[in-house]
């Protein structure tokens, strides 16, 4: 009688897993499959501040045009082949596997003049920033995951990248994630100052910090999250007590 309870309890068991995997994959797949993330937040298609004015666009990364990749690639470059140093070569080819990832999602930051060119067609709108983000799962737990946020330097310190933030945060909450996630370089103390002190992140418990103290030291990289309900505070967060 005592392994029949013992059977029945591993098969509700099994049927309770099976069941919350099925859940986080079809929110995974629904968020996924929203083409414009833009469209349920109509006030964050144009910022205007600072003197600065710019429009934004969403896209993915199975349909992003010749003339995009290249402003991608140009872009990341420019910002993170200092931070990198010696390790930008191979962290360069990695990225440009991401970036044309089915599953890659992004929030593109054009100019907003309306320049016309001789012909009197509008002239290119030059990429000035973008957000590279994917909808996944971590530790049983849904996440946004934040890749890349890079932004001109014409175009920074003026409370664009808080902007930017903020909207990707809504993205996460709409569409029912645990939590925001990303990595961050060490040596990029202006990125972690603004993630930790102005966004309130903490660094995760799956950080190679977190998991491994002694050898989380040696890695380069912090990884950071945002968490949005209990479940992923719990899972995410526990070792951020110390």
């Amino acid at each position: 009688m005592e392994s029949r309870r013992e059977s029945e309890k591993k098969k509700l068991k099994r049927s309770e897993i099976l069941e919350k995997k099925k859940a986080i994959d079809q929110s995974i797949k629904a968020a996924s499959a929203q083409t414009d993330q833009l469209a349920s937040f109509p006030p964050f298609r144009c910022f205007n501040r600072n003197g600065l004015c710019v429009r934004l666009e969403s896209g993915r990364g199975d349909k992003l045009s010749p003339c995009m990749k290249q402003c991608i690639q140009s872009l990341l470059k420019a910002n993170m082949e200092g931070p990198y140093g010696s390790e930008w070569a191979a962290e360069e080819k990695v990225k440009r596997r991401e970036m044309v990832a089915p599953e890659a999602r992004y929030i593109f930051v054009h100019s907003n003049a309306n320049e016309m060119t001789v012909d009197d067609a509008p002239s290119p709108s030059p990429l000035l920033g973008f957000v590279h983000y994917r909808f996944t799962v971590e530790q049983e737990i849904t996440v946004l995951y934040l890749y890349e946020i890079q932004l001109d330097s014409s175009v920074q310190g003026k409370g664009l990248g808080k902007f930017l933030m903020h909207l990707i945060e809504l993205i996460a909450r709409k569409n029912h994630m645990g939590a925001l996630v990303l990595t961050v370089q060490k040596a990029n103390s202006l990125a972690m100052k603004f993630y930790m002190s102005k966004l309130r992140f903490v660094i995760s418990s799956i950080s190679p910090s977190r998991v491994n103290p002694l050898v989380g030291v040696e890695n380069n990289y912090e990884i950071l999250c945002k968490t949005f309900d209990p479940d992923a505070k719990a899972i995410l967060e526990v070792n951020n007590g110390d």
